[in-house]
């Protein structure tokens, strides 16, 4: 009787363990929820007149000096590639299209402080942007406390600016 007790009770049990996990709500994917969080923050659609992110790499600073350059995002309107030296990540560089995002350059309105002959603006303590020909975000931020206010300003003074510059 008792081992039919037993029995009895282990289903019952397994029943309503599956009965809970089946109907509790499954969490987002990280994909699902960085959309979610994008969305939140007020993000916008990429515009149609956008230029492709491919198109960017080709003004990126090469690499050498004991330095890697490694394209880590491509997207329109935005193209990212990670600085590395002796294999560790040092910094993160990027350029995008403020088509998608026209209020990134009311924080360059201000500055008086110029790089390569373009507005500047230090964001926190990690990253540096210039603004080139009042439509192009390019940015460098530190992901190293090694990697100085002065070397993002280098490797900014790197990248071929005129060539962005005369982007359509």
């Amino acid at each position: 009787m008792m081992t039919h007790l037993r029995r009895i009770l282990t289903v019952f049990v397994l029943a309503t363990l599956l009965l809970v996990t089946a109907c509790s709500p499954e969490p987002p994917s990280r994909f699902e929820q960085a959309q979610q969080e994008s969305t939140q923050r007020g993000a916008s659609a990429v515009v149609k007149e956008s230029t492709s992110g491919g198109s960017f790499n080709k003004f990126f600073p090469q690499a050498g000096g004991g330095y890697e350059r490694v394209y880590t995002q491509e997207k329109k309107g935005f193209a990212e590639a990670k600085l590395k030296q002796d294999g560790k990540e040092v910094a993160v560089m990027a350029i995008s299209d403020t088509l998608n995002n026209p209020s990134a350059t009311q924080k360059f309105e201000q500055s008086s402080e110029k790089i390569a002959g373009y507005p500047a603006v230090q964001q926190g303590s990690q990253a540096t942007a210039i603004l080139v020909n009042d439509r192009y975000q390019v940015k460098v931020l530190s992901r190293d406390p090694s990697f100085t206010a002065d070397d993002r300003q280098t490797w900014l003074e790197k990248f071929d600016l005129n060539g962005l510059a005369q982007l359509k």
